[in-house]
């Protein structure tokens, strides 16, 4: 791989890790609920499942989704439902969604549940799995080892992807000093569950 084909992969993986989406969504509200430090973990979560897709799709799963549709959908219509789901508990949430001053784990939240939460936002959508598998081939030099490319070609994507969390989460942590009346609270939590429920169904209508 030369340098000028890292280099336009890094400006691409940058400028596309950077656009809003569920994980940079759910990063921000576990910063915005749980503070910044234990939004880390929900990062961890997120980073893993990206990471799993991107080992997937170099395994061949993106290629055995699109030739079974069933299978795709069964994922899809999995995604869609836990997308909305989440939406809809956010959306009834009525309590305020932050405690600035918090420093430990809720007792109703491990950091197993922060770190699974994120995991399956990131793992939800087959969608992302099929772009990763027309994605990163373009990049990849048939003439060299591929191995040591894609490992270059995936450290790149999450170091692009924990920049952007850092990003959205400290976006959180502002957003935080302005909700901390319930008011607004509860009309952040209806936002953002606004917010997942059309992720969800723009995810319905996607296709292989």
């Amino acid at each position: 791989m030369t340098l000028h084909t890292w280099w336009l992969f890094f400006v691409a993986v940058f400028l596309l890790c950077g656009t809003p989406g569920p994980n940079m969504l759910h990063v921000m509200t576990r910063s915005v609920r749980f503070g910044l430090k234990r939004s880390l973990i929900a990062m961890a979560g997120c980073l893993s499942g990206l990471i799993t897709l991107l080992i997937a799709s170099a395994a061949g799963l993106a290629a055995l989704l699109i030739a079974s549709p069933r299978l795709f959908d069964a994922l899809r219509y999995a995604g869609v439902a836990y997308l909305i789901w989440l939406g809809i508990k956010a959306w009834r949430d009525r309590e305020a969604p932050i405690d600035v001053g918090r420093d430990t784990l809720t007792a109703g939240l491990s950091a197993a549940q922060l770190f699974r939460g994120g995991f399956l936002i990131s793992i939800s959508n087959p969608k992302a799995l099929i772009f990763i598998a027309a994605f990163l081939p373009q990049f990849i030099n048939r003439a060299a080892p591929e191995a040591p490319q894609f490992a270059i070609l995936v450290a790149t994507f999450a170091a692009a992807e924990m920049f952007w969390y850092a990003v959205y989460a400290l976006g959180g942590q502002k957003l935080a000093r302005l909700l901390v009346r319930p008011g607004l609270g509860r009309a952040f939590n209806k936002l953002t569950g606004g917010i997942f429920i059309g992720f969800g169904l723009a995810l319905l209508g996607s296709r292989p």
